[in-house]
């Protein structure tokens, strides 16, 4: 009788080690979840901030897209260089590729908006 009664112990402790371990990764998913949605809005609020800048001193808004664009650009390529992964990565690098980058991005989003129904609507 005793060691049915171990056995039946055993097999409740079990179960609750495993819903422990289990609650564990899901608040640990959370907590990165809510990392990285906190350091996309501060990205987020980066980028107005250079924007909102760039908007005071540049009255046209296609250079104030294209200098916004080329510094995104020179971002990824700092996040390629910075990766612990090797990895070779050829990207065309100079002011014409980066022209050509920020004009096929708009281009992009210009398509996206035509085929998009919802486009400007909230």
């Amino acid at each position: 009788m005793n060691d049915i009664n171990a056995a039946a112990r055993r097999r409740v402790a079990a179960a609750e080690r495993a819903e422990a371990e289990k609650i564990q990764q899901v608040k640990r998913a959370e907590g990165e979840a809510e990392s990285r949605h906190l350091a996309g809005v501060g990205v987020a609020r980066q980028r107005q901030a250079i924007v909102d800048g760039l908007r005071r001193f540049v009255p046209d808004e296609k250079s104030v897209m294209d200098m916004v664009l080329a510094t995104q650009y020179f971002d990824t390529i700092r996040d390629i260089g910075a990766t612990s992964r090797a990895a070779t990565v050829f990207i065309p690098h100079g002011p014409a590729a980066v022209h050509d980058v920020a004009a096929q991005v708009r281009d992009g989003v210009l398509q996206a908006a035509a085929y998009n129904p919802y486009a400007g609507t909230k």
